[in-house]
């Protein structure tokens, strides 16, 4: 099987995901994937023409991120007509997903040079959203878009919820999030002080070069646990409120598969993933590719997996996940240098540290999307570059990167520097 190699990564800074307050909300989806593709190209001299693939990860594929972004992208960032592109939906394991599929064509020998990355405009996703239902279009609304026969096998609740619920069951305290939390921030903003994301983070400019964003919008560093103590549970109004007319509450779909559980309202803007927009991409080639175009390869990629788990809790995959792929790459917990967990919710990397027994200090060291913000579709492929620079930065060797997806899903990647 031949190697497949990243050769470098690049991402926007991260802006708040509300139309009218967020610095990227204003701009067209593909104007922000074209960013990442643009830098991609200009910062390894690329001849695009010889780009096989562009394997895009959007969760929500409607309204403005409709229409193959992978591919409208390219076009728009001035690549050849011969680079290709396809856009995929793994839910928030979708830029991560994309990174595994490109890696696997290469091992194939199938192709030399692909780009995978993603976009997720969530001010314009929950814009749209708020459109439709004004003009008061028929939502069928949950993750199994209307699928009574689907959720009747399994109940798939609000994931807010399904957070408290794992947090009961695993009796994981307020107190811990909190602390989880806070710890987030005050990681992120060292991490930034310091400049550790300088140089994957590429500006976001205008037509006319004039810079738009050239910072992280999202982050609080200053934020203490006893701040976050003050916060009201954000998922108590879910609780019981029906999950569509005339149905059942969210707390009733998870106590159709656990009854005895009971939840308690835990969670809070302050323990959950921000809401924000942004895009990444990441430069993969063969290593002949790579020693014929004079490309420097950064990290190898030794193995990728995919896991699902229950349905209705919906955030457990991860660490079904991380043990699929530290198996299949032949490495223990203790080999791993840098763990990338996707903070969708403080208690999804909690419960990750607890069930493998890992070093805190080895996860997430640079804080996370609870600080940081998680554009959906992009994640996976902030996460990558994100472990990469941090394998760089300390020496490490081995990174493992691995989120959670609703549907009761987990894709995992491990990389080694090189």
């Amino acid at each position: 099987m031949a190697e497949a190699y990243i050769i470098d990564a690049v991402r926007t800074p991260r802006s708040i995901g509300k139309l009218g307050k967020g610095a990227l909300s204003h701009l067209h989806p593909q104007h922000v994937a074209a960013t990442v593709l643009r830098a991609i190209r200009d910062r390894n001299g690329i001849d695009t023409a010889d780009v096989d693939d562009i394997i895009w990860g959007t969760s929500a594929q409607m309204g403005l991120q409709g229409g193959d972004m992978g591919r409208m992208a390219a076009l728009d960032a001035d690549y050849d007509v011969r680079a290709s592109g396809v856009t995929l939906d793994r839910f928030c394991g979708s830029g991560l997903t994309a990174t595994n599929l490109a890696a696997g064509q290469i091992m194939a020998g199938m192709e030399d040079l692909v780009i995978a990355g993603g976009t997720e405009m969530m001010s314009h996703v929950m814009s749209y959203g708020q459109s439709l239902r004004e003009a008061g279009v028929p939502s069928v609304g949950g993750l199994g878009t209307g699928n009574m026969r689907l959720q009747a096998k399994h109940p798939q609740s609000n994931q807010g919820v399904a957070a408290d619920a794992i947090a009961a069951m695993e009796g994981i305290s307020r107190e811990q999030l909190d602390a989880f939390g806070a710890e987030s921030q005050r990681r992120a903003g060292i991490a930034l002080k310091e400049g550790r994301f300088a140089r994957s983070t590429v500006p976001v400019v205008d037509d006319a070069g004039a810079i738009i964003l050239d910072h992280e919008e999202y982050p609080r560093p200053d934020t203490t646990a006893e701040q976050l103590a003050q916060l009201k549970p954000a998922f108590a109004a879910f609780l019981d409120m029906p999950s569509r007319a005339d149905g059942p509450t969210f707390r009733q779909l998870i106590n159709q598969k656990y009854p005895d559980l009971a939840i308690t309202p835990l969670h809070h803007a302050g323990t959950s993933s921000g809401v924000v927009d942004g895009a990444a991409a990441i430069l993969l080639a063969s290593a002949d590719y790579a020693q014929r175009h004079g490309l420097k390869p950064r990290a190898r990629i030794v193995a990728t997996a995919n896991m699902g788990d229950c349905p209705t809790l919906m955030l457990n995959g991860p660490v079904p996940a991380a043990r699929k792929v530290l198996a299949r790459a032949g490495l223990r917990v203790e080999d791993i240098d840098v763990f990338e967990v996707n903070e969708a919710f403080a208690v999804v990397t909690e419960k990750f540290i607890r069930d493998l027994g890992i070093d805190r200090a080895k996860l997430n060291p640079n804080g996370g999307a609870i600080a940081l913000g998680h554009p959906i579709g992009a994640t996976g492929a902030v996460l990558i570059g994100t472990a990469l620079d941090e394998l760089e930065r300390t020496g490490g060797r081995y990174g493992l990167i691995t989120m959670c997806a609703a549907g009761g899903m987990a894709p995992a990647i491990i990389i080694e520097r090189v």
